[in-house]
């Protein structure tokens, strides 16, 4: 499997499935990268690192490979072969650990490596994945995997039970760190060719930034042990292994306002040509609808790729189109993507950074959950990320002012009745 693989599906645009009160076929056409001189790209790159550093409190670092990782094909053959080539640790944690023969394998894989001696920790949300197959946790406890659960809600007091461990992470021999958007379960197999098949982006990393990856599964896992780390752990130092900076952004499950949201903000703030966000789930608060309003106002594309036809949230849907009237009238562009569940989380900026990782554009994610979120200073980077959107953008459909504003009475009325609950989605 070569991860670096850049195709472009292109599958001719179709409104099907569009959503009530209208939307336009996409063209089909490519948006062409922010056309940047040299010193131009270097001083943005050198502004928003030196911005979200200071303001998150977070240092990037240099000498990062990383590899784009499109969808189930490419994602979960990349983790199985990196966890059973492990030779020290494996440690892994996830919001969803479902069902399907994905799960098994996984299983298998990590009490395979359990029994030869390697150190081998599961972090699993206790919401998230509760419908793990009990045989599944019976075989790896069985075989010596460590395997905790981040606050079971029967043990949590009210408040905390609101507050959960999104993070997909997983490090093999401290040397090699995914993250990214995917869970452990049958949905996310294949390559996003019919509903069954979910949308989503994984990013492999080797470098320094591995150890900001680590310190994501660390903070979890120390809640849930008393053990942190043991003779397994060798501190490994890297060396450099490309060229990309990379800063690690970690959202913590805690009240008051949280690096995700300066994250956000930052990225916003200071982009000055084009912001393109693909997003799961999009239901942000008022704040940050007027500051994705404010930026197209002064200039700046923004474009939202969200999930059309189908959702596993249509209540988070909802929500988020709500707003719709407003950022239309403003300027951005809204894509409704229409073969499957769009679950990837990428935002890309100037064609010089991008954002992959867990984060969704929701209350939850920004107020409530345990985070991670790669910042990516590379062009290169940048790019396939940005072939991608295009290529999403060609299986989708436009939502268009005119159109929305037309839109059902039912509809407005459905969007209403979630408002309530809006701060929970």
């Amino acid at each position: 499997m070569d991860g670096t693989d850049e195709r472009i599906r292109g599958r001719a645009s179709v409104a099907v499935g569009a959503p009530e009160g209208g939307a336009a076929a996409a063209t089909g056409t490519e948006a062409s990268a922010p056309a940047l001189s040299g010193k131009s790209a270097e001083e943005r790159k050198r502004r928003l690192r030196r911005r979200l550093e200071r303001l998150i409190g977070i240092a990037a670092t240099e000498g990062n490979a990383l590899v784009r990782l499109r969808n189930g094909d490419e994602i979960f053959p990349a983790m199985l072969e990196s966890i059973r080539s492990a030779e020290h640790t494996v440690d892994m944690m996830t919001f969803v650990y479902w069902r399907g023969e994905i799960a098994r394998e996984f299983a298998h894989a990590l009490a395979d490596r359990a029994r030869e001696g390697v150190r081998v920790r599961l972090l699993l949300d206790g919401f998230g994945s509760r419908l793990i197959e009990k045989d599944l946790l019976g075989l790896m406890d069985e075989a010596g995997v460590q395997v905790a659960w981040f606050r079971k809600p029967l043990w949590l007091s009210p408040l905390k039970q609101n507050h959960r461990c999104h993070r997909k992470v997983l490090v093999v021999d401290e040397t090699v760190a995914y993250t990214g958007g995917v869970g452990i379960a049958e949905e996310w197999c294949g390559d996003a060719r019919d509903e069954k098949e979910w949308r989503d982006t994984h990013v492999q990393v080797r470098g320094p930034a591995v150890d900001g990856i680590a310190a994501a599964f660390a903070q979890n896992w120390a809640e849930c042990s008393t053990v942190l780390f043991d003779e397994r752990d060798r501190f490994v130092e890297h060396e450099p292994q490309g060229d990309a900076v990379v800063q690690v952004v970690r959202g913590s499950a805690s009240f008051g306002w949280q690096d995700m949201q300066t994250l956000l903000r930052v990225v916003l703030e200071t982009a000055q040509e084009r912001v393109r966000l693909a997003t799961a789930y999009f239901a942000p608060d008022p704040y940050f609808i007027e500051l994705i309003c404010a930026t197209a106002r002064r200039g700046v594309e923004v474009e939202l790729l969200l999930p059309g036809p189908y959702t596993d949230q249509r209540v988070c849907q909802l929500a988020g189109q709500s707003h719709y009237e407003e950022l239309l009238a403003s300027g951005v562009r809204i894509w409704h993507y229409q073969p499957t569940m769009m679950h990837a989380k990428i935002v890309t900026v100037d064609g010089v950074a991008s954002l992959v990782g867990s984060t969704n554009l929701n209350r939850r994610s920004m107020d409530h959950d345990e985070e991670v979120m790669l910042v990516v200073v590379d062009e290169d980077f940048t790019a396939q990320l940005d072939r991608d959107f295009d290529a999403d953008v060609r299986d989708s459909v436009r939502i268009t002012g005119v159109r929305w504003r037309r839109r059902s009475p039912a509809q407005r009325l459905r969007e209403m009745s979630v408002l309530p609950i809006r701060r929970f989605l």
